[in-house]
């Protein structure tokens, strides 16, 4: 569904999904939850989550940030302008609080989004995040001068090998259906999106201070075996809010794929105990 901003963005218009014919955005009294992706990516990274998440009644948003899939370009350079995006999105939306769950570069989008709206949000959930999220240089070089050589690299380390070659479906693989995203996204967006995303990440310094003022339960769900951002680099984030939980999963950094169900069950019962509940869909 389309949106038109306001605030910082006057006019922009942004993409989120919202269930089929929109369903997601109906019923004013439901309670909300907002999916943001990580780099590289869209809102389709959110697909078994959302859709549980509509079966039970919430109002559903999973926008893709500028750049990205169905929003305009250009993308962002900084996490803190990705945050001020997604609270006008919000207010475009008519949301006037939610649940957010963020993957990767989303984590920092919904950690610093979090910090900013105060009572505004009720829960917050981080996947696959840390905090520095430090990009090496080979990779920053590599994504800025050779973009489909560093989505194949960014999409070896993002999969647990032992889970890498298990299909979720007959004829569906993980692995081979990220890094095809990956390329679609590049091929939308070719003014090296990759690098933009990956040095936002790389120079958010902002992390403890934004979970200084966090207020709400957090929840990290982590990859045991993830080597893009490994349990031990959220350990500063985790510790600097009071009320987090850590859950960690046998999985690498593509949480939402290689453990789908742990990861969809683990929000839901997140996002009830934060104050959510069952709505009802008009």
């Amino acid at each position: 569904m389309e949106f038109v901003l306001g605030g910082r963005f006057p006019g922009r218009s942004a993409y989120a999904y919202t269930g089929p014919g929109g369903r997601g955005t109906a019923g004013a009294a439901a309670p909300a939850i907002v999916f943001i992706h990580g780099a590289q990516h869209d809102h389709s990274v959110w697909a078994l989550q959302t859709r549980a998440f509509l079966e039970q009644g919430w109002r559903v948003l999973a926008p893709d940030l500028p750049g990205h899939g169905r929003t305009p370009g250009p993308a962002l350079a900084s996490v803190e302008a990705m945050a001020d995006w997604l609270l006008a999105l919000l207010d475009g939306a008519g949301v006037a609080s939610a649940v957010l769950a963020g993957h990767s570069m989303g984590s920092l989008v919904a950690l610093e989004a979090a910090a900013r709206a105060g009572a505004r949000v009720h829960g917050l959930a981080l996947l696959g995040s840390a905090w520095p999220m430090k990009v090496s240089e080979a990779l920053l070089t590599r994504a800025r001068e050779d973009e489909a050589r560093a989505i194949d690299m960014v999409n070896l380390w993002s999969h647990a090998a032992p889970l890498a070659c298990l299909p979720l479906a007959p004829g569906v693989c993980a692995p081979a259906g990220n890094r095809r995203l990956m390329q679609r996204m590049a091929a939308r967006n070719p003014a090296q999106l990759l690098h933009t995303d990956l040095a936002a990440c790389n120079a958010y310094a902002g992390g403890v201070a934004a979970a200084s003022n966090v207020t709400c339960p957090t929840l990290f769900i982590l990859g045991r075996h993830d080597a893009m951002t490994p349990p031990r680099a959220a350990r500063a984030l985790a510790d600097a809010l009071p009320q987090a939980q850590v859950l960690q999963l046998d999985c690498g950094h593509a949480l939402m794929t290689e453990q789908a169900g742990a990861v969809r069950d683990a929000l839901l019962g997140f996002a009830l105990a934060a104050g959510g509940g069952a709505g009802t869909v008009e």
